[in-house]
């Protein structure tokens, strides 16, 4: 969807145009994909607050619209360095850039692993990118048709390789594994720095037309494009600082209204069932049974007590589930 910012179907402009030192069709297409990640974020932490009957985000849907938010961040992450290296690699400003994004990667790594220490943020957007940067600088120079090939193997590779030699911890940055670690952020080099090769082809195609087009010549002029143009060149500092806000006001929210009354559900009885069905149990019963012991726990007040049970607690559920299974077993329709 960002393409059309970089690639322009018309005339190269006279020879008299001066290219500008910042396109601000980027600097927006940057911010539209900060706005599009602040949204999914805001649906993750509704979730995880259960301030929603279920984490929306971790649906088929959700999954999806963060792969294609990721995919947008990565793609325009080929095209600026294709703009920002074009006459030669201007080495000290690559190198600050690099320890930047670098940095905050290594800052959300450290506050994760303490404020989520079981799925703390290893290798994320902010890691992808900086070594994504790095790997595809030499394509900024090579021909074109062998960065696009590269990007074509690069993005097929986890559908092809996965093997279980690369499922070791310290290889999940590759993303070659057949397994998924638990962590809150995970975008391992393959596929996504495919989508990094495929901004550079995609620049490296647009030629002259990339720096100089009518969408490069484009200014920000309104006051909501000066806006997107200004978070779009700090979208690094956006970045770092929109999810510790998010939270806040969301803790400050849950703290009034409480979690959402239905929060959970849909994933416990989901659970329930699955197991349910794995120890010998009828896959009609167990939705049965799940959907009594759910009711049976909100009654009794032991659904979303926010800790382990006591003892006690523990041995009152597991009758109030055995007691919904044997009643729903007596009216399940016989297989």
């Amino acid at each position: 969807m960002f393409v059309s910012l970089y690639v322009s179907l018309s005339v190269s402009p006279p020879p008299a145009a001066a290219p500008r030192s910042r396109i601000d069709a980027l600097d927006v297409a940057r911010a539209v994909a900060l706005a599009a990640m602040a949204g999914y974020h805001t649906l993750w932490d509704l979730g995880f607050l259960r301030l929603t009957p279920e984490n929306f985000a971790l649906t088929p849907p959700g999954r999806l619209a963060a792969h294609v938010i990721a995919g947008s961040f990565l793609l325009l992450v080929g095209i600026g360095l294709v703009l920002a290296n074009r006459r030669g690699v201007r080495l000290e400003a690559f190198s600050m850039r690099i320890a930047r994004i670098g940095g905050a990667a290594g800052l959300i790594t450290v506050a994760t692993y303490f404020a989520f220490p079981d799925s703390y943020i290893f290798f994320g957007i902010l890691h992808c990118i900086a070594l994504s940067s790095l790997l595809g600088l030499p394509f900024v120079f090579a021909p074109v048709w062998l960065t696009a090939l590269t990007a074509m193997a690069v993005l097929l590779a986890p559908a092809l390789i996965a093997h279980p030699l690369l499922d070791a911890p310290e290889l999940y940055f590759l993303g070659l594994g057949r397994l998924r670690p638990d962590t809150n952020d995970w975008v391992p080099l393959f596929p996504w720095f495919g989508m990094v090769l495929a901004g550079i082809a995609l620049a490296r195609l647009g030629g002259p037309a990339s720096v100089s087009g009518p969408l490069a010549r484009w200014r920000a002029r309104s006051r909501p494009a000066r806006a997107a143009a200004f978070a779009g060149r700090h979208s690094l500092a956006v970045y770092l600082v929109h999810q510790p806000v998010l939270l806040a006001v969301l803790y400050g929210l849950v703290s009034l209204t409480g979690p959402h009354p239905r929060a959970g559900a849909a994933s416990f009885r989901a659970n329930y069932a699955t197991n349910c069905v794995r120890t010998g149990g009828g896959p009609d019963a167990c939705r049965v049974a799940a959907r009594c012991t759910e009711q049976a726990l909100r009654r009794e007040g032991l659904w979303g007590l926010g800790a382990p049970y006591a003892p006690e607690q523990r041995l009152k559920a597991q009758g109030l589930s055995q007691g919904c299974y044997e009643a729903a077993e007596g009216t399940a329709p016989a297989p």
